[in-house]
């Protein structure tokens, strides 16, 4: 067994630490091989070379962004943890966007680097790959960094507004109230990258504008960056009007996961014709995304994994 120790130097230990250890003992469990141990200003890493070599980046990492921003959070931890394959984001040039509580949000896999990157040379994207993968908050952050550049005046993000197992006529509230849970992970990413205050001026302001795609029919949408989410669980017809939406000086990107159909078992899904129909087009840009870029719990890795292979089965 081998033995590092980091000795922290004017850093608030609490701060650090976290209330508890929490900071510490969130490591401590993702290298359950390996001891991490916090004693006075300290910290002990015990166990094989590969594996505290990581820790050691970690906390090296973590120990930078505190000097940088002055705070560490959980999501902070949960980033520099998620970055064990294909870790990008470390030079300043991938950085799309500073979160509201510091931390550089960027791509962590090979495919969200493609995804930015084919964002760069084409206005419509399709981006398909199952949940957890980072394609909608990749997404997010390149529509706020166009906007903080003034490449764009105005952010769109549109869902279709399908039942997921659940009757909306039997929710309370008005449509916007109905409607609103359906959009909470759009909320969530905004809040990561927005200051509330800035974010409800954009939002009262129409700069930033989040609504049910049926709102979007009839429209022209010029110099804005727009966002489909969830397009598995649009109709043929409702994704051939939202294509048609598109106005000059406006960059379209369609996320989809086609393991996670919500529509009727007779209903066609459009996002599944429309990449049938639109796969030779120059101009536009397809990126898949796979369970190897899952950047939630790692077990969400292993759920992916664990479905794909009861579903090739079947097949």
């Amino acid at each position: 067994m081998v033995e590092k120790i980091i000795t922290l130097e004017n850093i608030p230990l609490t701060e650090f630490l976290g209330i508890e250890n929490e900071n510490i003992e969130e490591i401590a469990a993702a290298f359950p091989k390996s001891k991490v141990i916090s004693r006075g200003n300290e910290i002990r890493i015990q166990g094989t070379s590969p594996e505290i070599i990581r820790i050691n980046e970690i906390i090296t990492s973590l120990i930078e962004h505190y000097q940088k921003f002055g705070s560490i959070s959980q999501s902070n931890i949960k980033s520099f943890l998620n970055d064990e394959e294909d870790v990008f984001g470390q030079d300043e040039s991938e950085v799309l966007v500073y979160g509201t509580r510091g931390f550089k949000i960027s791509p962590k896999t090979k495919n969200q680097k493609t995804l930015v990157d084919t964002s760069r040379k084409n206005d419509l994207i399709f981006a398909i790959g199952p949940a957890g993968t980072g394609k909608t908050y990749i997404s997010v952050a390149m529509a706020v960094k166009a906007l903080k550049n003034r490449e764009i005046k105005k952010i769109i993000i549109t869902r279709p507004a399908v039942e997921a197992g659940e009757n909306l006529g039997f929710l309370p509230g008005d449509l916007k109230e109905k409607i609103d849970p359906y959009l909470r992970p759009i909320y969530d990413a905004l809040n990561d990258m927005i200051p509330s205050e800035k974010l409800k001026y954009y939002m009262e302001s129409g700069v930033i504008e989040i609504a049910p795609l049926a709102y979007m029919r009839g429209r022209t949408l010029n110099d804005a960056f727009i966002l489909l989410d969830e397009a598995q669980n649009t109709t043929p017809m409702q994704i051939k009007m939202f294509l048609t939406r598109m106005g000059p000086n406006s960059k379209v990107i369609i996320t989809g996961d086609m393991s996670q159909v919500d529509l009727p078992k007779k209903q066609k899904s459009g996002l599944r014709e429309s990449l049938n129909i639109l796969k030779d087009v120059k101009g536009i840009g397809f990126v898949k995304l796979s369970g190897k870029d899952v950047v939630r719990h790692k077990l969400v890795k292993s759920i992916i994994e664990a479905y794909d292979k009861a579903d090739q089965k079947e097949e």
